[in-house]
């Protein structure tokens, strides 16, 4: 799965990174165990990781029965069944989040739009140190495709993010598209034996540095207790004018 170049860069690594734990959300619409190609560029990133001590767990939120909504359980806002719960503690605990995601018609997909929203039901929460839950994670994005959007995609995916809290490393996006229109998907093996994607240098090097870049940003913030509490405490204001109150007359 790796060159010499990134086998290089791990053997050559001296920060210890093995408190760190990441999670993976590979937002596919193919339940498990139908072949992902977004699945097969995210083990790259999951090798890096693993090779530098990180916890990594890649889930498929297409395998759990996610209810729509902005509510942590949307079971209290009338629906039957709601498997969100369910991932919320794997969100919680990850000081790494990457949210996967094919490109359709120019577009992260339903279910990466479906899990940002919950990730915003959450955002209201505040940590211990009375700031928004997120802040002093971090969040990437690593998308695939045969069509143009990665950029667009990244973009979505990260303001999202970061709107709710997450820090976003320099370069914590990388992708890969083929030729437009039909044709193959990352990792598609070809009439000649090889693996659509595979060698390509840039789309290998951008995986690479956003990898690292998200664990270097997650191993300063951690070292660092996090983001500096002064100036963005949710608790701070709760006393005072609550400018996130639900009537937008007090907006």
């Amino acid at each position: 799965m790796l060159n010499d170049i990134q086998k290089q860069l791990c053997s050559d690594n001296r920060t210890d990174f093995s408190d760190l734990k990441a999670l993976i959300l590979n937002c596919t619409l193919k339940k498990s165990p139908e072949p992902s190609h977004t699945d097969s560029l995210l083990e790259m990133v999951e090798t890096i990781f693993g090779k530098n001590g990180v916890q990594c767990e890649n889930i498929r939120p297409a395998d759990y029965d996610i209810a729509f909504g902005v509510y942590p359980d949307m079971t209290e806002h009338g629906w039957d069944t709601d498997q969100w719960p369910e991932i919320w503690p794997k969100v919680a605990a990850a000081d790494i989040l990457i949210i996967g995601t094919p490109i359709w018609l120019g577009e992260k997909s339903s279910v990466a739009t479906q899990v940002i929203e919950r990730l915003y039901a959450h955002s209201g929460e505040t940590n211990d140190k009375g700031q928004y839950f997120y802040y002093g994670k971090v969040g990437g994005a690593i998308i695939t495709g045969n069509e143009d959007g990665i950029k667009h995609c990244a973009m979505s995916i990260l303001y999202a993010l970061q709107h709710i809290g997450y820090t976003i490393p320099p370069q914590a996006d990388a992708g890969w598209i083929g030729e437009a229109g039909p044709g193959a998907s990352y990792g598609d093996k070809q009439e000649d034996g090889t693996r659509a994607g595979i060698d390509n240098d840039f789309t290998r090097r951008n995986t690479t540095f956003a990898t690292w870049n998200l664990m270097h940003y997650a191993r300063m913030l951690k070292d660092a207790g996090g983001v500096p509490a002064h100036g963005n405490q949710r608790t701070a204001w709760d006393a005072g004018c609550r400018f996130d109150a639900p009537n937008p007359e007090h907006r």
